[in-house]
């Protein structure tokens, strides 16, 4: 008789080669033998991905997205076949299944597409039969059949989604790390280990740059109330709990900080100050598909302005095409890149009920000499843009400011 339904997710690097997928292997049968039902979705091995994008790009430097699907797709049918082989060496039933066959249905939205709805019929089918289901992460498929991939991460999204639709017991996401930290400990060495974090804390800090998860599928999580454990694919260690209220909430007033290296700021200079103009840019820029994120405007006495804006460095070499078009066509001045960015934000529930917190976190920059370029704030963070290589010191910094290493 089964006891449960769990929906487990590995990343790369606990697929990275074949040691570690046997070990995978071990884990899962290790579930399936307390009489569990299990759902496995895998990442493709370690850096495939990058080597794929690497490979595409030595062949074409503006490739087609819809082809970049194709063969970027093919690195988690590689890893979910593997799988299932090592488990079926264990003595064990397991099959596994492509995003399509699924019947993972997504928008045509290649490279970035959202999930319209699943089609669970083949993964029951194969839990009933008594089978372990292995699905391949990352990926889904249109309703004209053509693949699509759901986003750098997407693998969590895939996990988060089945459990979602299946009612499983528990949604696990196994990584290289034992849960979710109060920073990087590879910054910080003194970081701890958090127990539990709100879907809204642990959100906050997937889109302000924390490696951990990805941002949509703690959407998808906090939408459905799908509680998430984040724990290491390399021990049995209890991890972090992602869920909807923490016990310490508004006790702890900064939860964690991040640093995301991977942003460039553009600067469009003498921008004709008057009513429009700044709604035109970024209205054109969408329409382009260019995800525009932090923005600051500073007006002059002439009458002009500059706007700043920062967009992720994958979507840098499209941004700089389309900003200088719309600079052109709004009559602007020049098109200024910066690529010596980072941003350090701090992320906390706490932050709603505490005043100085904003004042807190500049003094310790500015006590560590680092200049401030740009700000931005939500109820729950504040992040500022400074230069990359103080990027690590305002870590350390923060992390102390805070006292999160107590």
């Amino acid at each position: 008789m089964r006891k449960g339904l769990v929906v487990q997710k590995y990343g790369g690097s606990s697929v990275a080669n074949v040691q570690r997928i046997q070990n995978v292997a071990k884990r899962v049968v290790g579930y399936r033998r307390r009489g569990l039902d299990l759902v496995v979705v895998v990442s493709a091995l370690g850096d495939t991905t990058d080597e794929l994008i690497a490979l595409a790009n030595q062949i074409n430097s503006s490739p087609s997205e819809r082809e970049m699907d194709m063969l970027l797709s093919t690195g988690e049918q590689i890893s979910v076949a593997l799988l299932a082989m090592a488990i079926h060496k264990l003595g064990f039933e397991a099959i596994s299944f492509t995003g399509t066959q699924v019947g993972i249905l997504t928008d045509s939205s290649h490279t970035r597409a959202r999930i319209i709805k699943i089609n669970t019929q083949k993964v029951l089918e194969a839990l009933r039969s008594g089978k372990i289901v292995i699905v391949a992460g990352f990926q889904g498929v249109t309703s004209e059949w053509d693949i699509t991939t759901l986003g750098r991460g997407g693998s969590d999204l895939t996990a988060v989604a089945l459990a979602k639709e299946l009612g499983a017991d528990s949604c696990e996401i196994y990584t290289d790390v034992d849960g979710i930290y109060t920073t990087d400990p590879r910054i910080e060495p003194k970081a701890k280990k958090i127990k539990e974090i709100t879907y809204d804390e642990m959100l906050e800090m997937a889109s302000l740059g924390a490696q951990v998860m990805q941002a949509r599928s703690i959407e998808v999580a906090k939408k459905f109330n799908v509680p998430i454990h984040v724990r290491s694919s390399f021990n049995n260690n209890p991890g972090t709990m992602i869920i909807k209220e923490a016990e310490r909430m508004e006790d702890v007033l900064v939860s964690g900080i991040t640093l995301n290296k991977n942003e460039v700021k553009f600067t469009v200079c003498d921008v004709p100050d008057r009513s429009g103009v700044a709604a035109r840019i970024f209205r054109e820029l969408s329409s382009f598909g260019v995800n525009v994120d932090m923005i600051v405007q500073n007006v002059s006495h002439i009458r002009q302005t500059d706007i700043s804006f920062t967009v992720s460095r994958n979507e840098a070499l499209r941004a700089a095409k389309f900003t200088k078009k719309v600079a052109r066509n709004v009559g602007s001045g020049e098109v200024i890149e910066d690529n010596d960015i980072a941003r350090v934000s701090i992320v906390g529930v706490g932050m709603k009920s505490h005043a100085g917190v904003a004042a807190a976190m500049f003094e310790a920059l500015a006590k560590n000499k680092i200049n401030i370029e740009m700000i931005s704030t939500s109820d729950i963070s504040i992040s500022c843009i400074i230069k990359k290589k103080f990027g690590e010191i305002a870590v350390r910094a923060l992390h102390g400011k805070f006292n999160l290493a107590k």
